[in-house]
């Protein structure tokens, strides 16, 4: 199928952005720069009515028409001259004996093919009667917030009302990104630098006639320095057992989801935001199981990576990327859950009014230009100061419709770069909250034992809000007795000795695939 089918009138040949080659860079056989997400439904979903969605809704953006070019050493977006809707958009079973699990852990652990565009679904039929539609798609494509714009734009508020197909966004060629539009592209990056120094004496001259100025630019070229001397003086993170040696496959898992209107209550009974309680359930989850593995943790802290959404308020403009990071401290050696929760909730209003995304992205947009050596080792440094990275994305409030089908879940696997062997991935969606988990099978091998760890984290802060009107003694005596009983239950499970529960119940248990 020839792309002028679809008549997406876009340019056929554009540069690639400073950071979306850093991200192509950054791809490696035990670490693919793939996002993977799935919708999950309880009716059937047809490939005919996918292929139609992804054809009218998804290709109106000219990006998935092209493919990846290196010419003369200089990585470009081309449209493909033999796009394949069926290749792109395909129909596969689970095999005979296996779960849907191992099938997404197969998916996550094979590249994309580099001659294509780099993205594909996966439609898949259900034991039980539904279906299951996954998405990969590479990193340097867009990140997980324009990502979710495209998907909003392919769904629907009801099976009978069908939005009109999204316009079409600037390419990165006609419109360069923050950082770009500071320091320029890869071309241009020393021209621009002599015109920057130009900047800064205009700048100057600017504070001297405006003395009111100097303290807000003072304030923010100190805040830049301070943070970027703390990242450059990192050291490398705890040496846990999530730490170590990579290899090719990855495996997945993921919970059963929790109420929104729950998480959000436990935060405002102890002042928290929602990202606060779920941070902190994370920390929990990590630290039983390494507990549970024979670790001993004492005061041990654990960075993880956290993405951080710098594109400006509005509409999205552009896809590609445009996140900073930051290195979030977890709080592994705390053992109480109500502590822990305190303490993550202290350090991420510490991190609210920090540099440190700002610095993240330049050091992404050096990535894309530094000689190879150079950014491997860039690569490897910023690998070594993290143990895991965590993404939090907001969903629709509301169900969506898609193919004319509702989606009753989503849930997606975030990447991770370098050394990093474990991303765990958040996601808001009509009331509930999904949490899943992709790991290097070297390093976390049962998945799902985390998963399972997570849900118990946050029903022991849910029965700790329950009982706040108890009195103090009370609350701090039945936190510690359910951290106790969770602890056992962990060790347990992550042992081998007890096969996980897959409870029926609201919250309890770790989500196993449907029809496993």
């Amino acid at each position: 199928m020839n792309a002028t089918a679809h008549g997406a009138a876009a340019p056929t040949r554009e540069t690639l952005s400073v950071i979306d080659t850093a991200w192509l860079r950054m791809d490696r056989p035990a670490n693919l720069m793939m996002i993977c997400g799935m919708l999950m439904f309880k009716d059937r979903v047809e490939l005919h009515a996918l292929r139609e969605v992804v054809r009218t809704r998804m290709l109106c953006f000219h990006r998935f028409l092209q493919r990846i070019v290196n010419r003369e050493n200089q990585p470009r977006w081309e449209t493909d001259p033999n796009f394949d809707l069926d290749w792109h958009v395909c129909h596969i079973a689970v095999p005979d004996g296996e779960g849907l699990e191992d099938l997404l852990s197969e998916l996550v652990s094979t590249p994309l093919d580099p001659a294509r565009p780099m993205w594909q679904y996966h439609l898949v039929d259900l034991a039980y009667g539904g279906s299951a539609v996954i998405l990969r798609v590479h990193h340097c494509y867009g990140d997980g917030f324009a990502l979710m714009h495209v998907l909003a734009s392919m769904t629907d508020p009801s099976p009978d009302y069908q939005r009109s197909p999204a316009g079409d966004v600037k390419g990165n060629g006609a419109s360069r990104g923050a950082w770009e539009r500071m320091f320029g592209t890869v071309t241009e990056v020393m021209g621009d630098a002599m015109r920057v120094a130009g900047l800064a004496v205009e700048m100057g001259m600017d504070i001297l006639s405006h003395p009111s100025l100097a303290l807000e630019y003072w304030k923010s070229g100190y805040a830049l320095a301070r943070d970027t001397a703390i990242i450059a003086t990192m050291t490398p993170d705890a040496p846990t057992r999530l730490k170590g040696p990579l290899g090719i496959m990855k495996r997945v898992a993921w919970a059963r989801p929790l109420s929104l209107l729950e998480v959000k209550a436990v935060g405002e009974a102890f002042g928290c935001s929602v990202n606060d309680v779920l941070l902190a359930c994370v920390a929990g989850a990590l630290r039983n199981y390494l507990i549970a593995q024979g670790d001993q943790l004492g005061k041990v802290e654990m960075r993880a990576l956290v993405p951080v959404n710098c594109r400006p308020p509005g509409p999205i403009r552009e896809l590609g990327n445009m996140f900073g990071l930051v290195f979030l401290g977890l709080p592994l050696g705390e053992a109480d859950p109500f502590d822990r929760l305190m303490e993550v909730h202290r350090r991420m209003d510490e991190l609210k009014q920090s540099q440190q995304p700002t610095v993240a992205l330049g050091i992404l947009a050096s990535m894309g230009v530094l000689p190879e050596a150079m950014k491997e080792n860039v690569l490897e440094a910023l690998a070594a100061n993290a143990s895991a990275v965590i993404s939090n994305v907001r969903g629709s409030a509301q169900p969506q419709y898609f193919a004319g089908k509702r989606i009753d879940r989503q849930v997606f696997w975030v990447p991770q770069s370098g050394g990093i062997g474990i991303g765990i991935s958040i996601l808001t969606y009509a009331g509930n909250v999904d949490f899943a988990v992709i790991a290097d099978a070297k390093r976390v091998p049962h998945p799902e034992a985390l998963v399972a760890g997570f849900i118990d984290e946050f029903e022991i802060l849910l029965i700790c809000t329950l009982l706040a009107g108890f009195g103090q003694e009370r609350r701090v005596s039945t936190r510690a007795h359910i951290a106790q009983s969770s602890h056992r239950g962990a060790k347990s499970h992550a042992s081998g000795l007890t096969p996980p529960q897959h409870d029926t119940s609201p919250r309890r248990g770790a989500h196993r695939a449907p029809g496993r």
